[in-house]
């Protein structure tokens, strides 16, 4: 370890130490790269997206909080859903003439039933989906989510849902009610369009993969609920970008696509009337770069280095369309050299990787990270 790298450390160290985080100080050495050594990257993070305070003194009891408060969202929104064991106090009710799984009302449990179905198969794919090529997310964590995985919880949980069926309820074609499309919203749970959540998961990765190898053991135990919370203030700043309605508005990803172009021919016209010639909207590449902040385009640890100058940057998003614009210029001889067929494949093709979104293989134990994830987003 060079003296430079020791030294970033105990700035590091000199600021986090303090009872009251200085915040700029913070920020101004986190967007530098936050070291990884002992943590500090785990804790910046959490401070940076708004999990713990400022002050010190109350981390502990916000963090024993939130943990209790995560564990609760489990059983109401995971486990208790699912209770169906008569020796718990519940039973489920027959099928009846005024609730059956042809039933179109949307109080109908069946109704419910099927939505529910459709969402967690979507959060089973994209989870499965989420880095198959790193084995961090393949392998058994060593904190399983004991709520779920307790042999002696005979709960039928919406996760035993997924895993022990196929989820072929989604694909029902209700032909007496004519009920084909299941895709309307769930009160409180259910996104609008499941379209507008893809790819939500390569946002939650980053984050789970930092806190669950935080060094300290304690911590490490608790990156399920510690990330939910990071990524639930996340996308509270970035979710405008997966509403559609709002696409064509000052804050939707639309505009912030077209800021990439206005950005770009500040900085470098040529190149900017070289795309306009093309007709190549931004629309084609930077749709994915934005939305996912850049997640599927550079491997992890550059992903991760990127992300601690993101949150550090006050003007967090102002930062990602400078750096989608360094992007464009970084390879501005190939762009300006190719035709429109070049330059297309170019752009899509991720830039620090050949990679593409593919499906995994399930996972070999029931308690992997994947296991984590889908518990975020079924809360979610």
């Amino acid at each position: 370890m060079s003296s430079l790298h020791k030294s970033r450390i105990a700035d590091f160290q000199d600021v986090l130490k303090e009872p009251s985080i200085a915040l700029e100080k913070l920020r101004e050495l986190s967007f530098s790269g936050i070291p990884c050594e002992g943590g500090l990257r785990c804790l910046c993070w959490k401070i940076l997206l708004n999990y713990l305070p400022l002050e010190r003194a109350a981390w502990t009891s916000i963090l024993a909080k939130q943990r209790e408060l995560y564990s609760q969202f489990l059983r109401e929104m995971i486990i208790q859903p699912g209770i169906a064991k008569a020796n718990m106090g519940v039973s489920r009710e027959d099928v009846t003439f005024e609730d059956h799984p042809l039933n179109p009302s949307p109080d109908s449990r069946w109704n419910t039933y099927f939505k529910d179905n459709e969402v967690l198969l979507q959060i089973d794919k994209d989870v499965r989906r989420l880095c198959p090529d790193i084995s961090f997310f393949q392998r058994a964590t060593e904190y399983p989510c004991l709520l779920i995985l307790d042999p002696q919880n005979e709960f039928e949980t919406l996760r035993k849902r997924v895993e022990q069926t196929t989820l072929k309820s989604q694909t029902v074609a209700r032909n007496r009610s004519g009920v084909t499309n299941m895709s309307s919203p769930h009160k409180n749970s259910v996104p609008p369009s499941l379209d507008e959540y893809e790819g939500m998961n390569e946002i939650v990765g980053p984050l789970y993969y930092t806190f669950a190898t935080d060094p300290n053991s304690e911590w490490k135990e608790h990156a399920e609920a510690d990330t939910f919370f990071c990524f639930t203030n996340l996308m509270a700043e970035i979710r405008d970008n997966f509403i559609k309605s709002l696409d064509d508005s000052q804050c939707g990803i639309t505009y912030k696509m077209e800021k990439v172009y206005s950005t770009l021919k500040d900085k470098d016209v040529e190149l900017y009337l070289k795309l306009q010639e093309q007709n190549i909207k931004p629309q084609f590449f930077a749709f994915r770069w934005l939305t996912l902040l850049l997640s599927q385009e550079f491997l992890l640890p550059d992903v991760i280095r990127i992300w601690d100058s993101l949150f550090a940057d006050d003007n967090r998003f102002d930062f990602l369309l400078l750096v989608c614009c360094a992007m464009l210029i970084l390879i501005r001889e190939q762009l300006l050299e190719g035709d429109f067929t070049i330059n297309m494949r170019l752009l899509q093709v991720s830039m620090g990787k050949e990679r593409r979104s593919r499906a995994s293989k399930a996972a070999a134990e029931k308690k992997s990270p994947l296991l984590c994830t889908s518990n975020l987003f079924i809360v979610l």
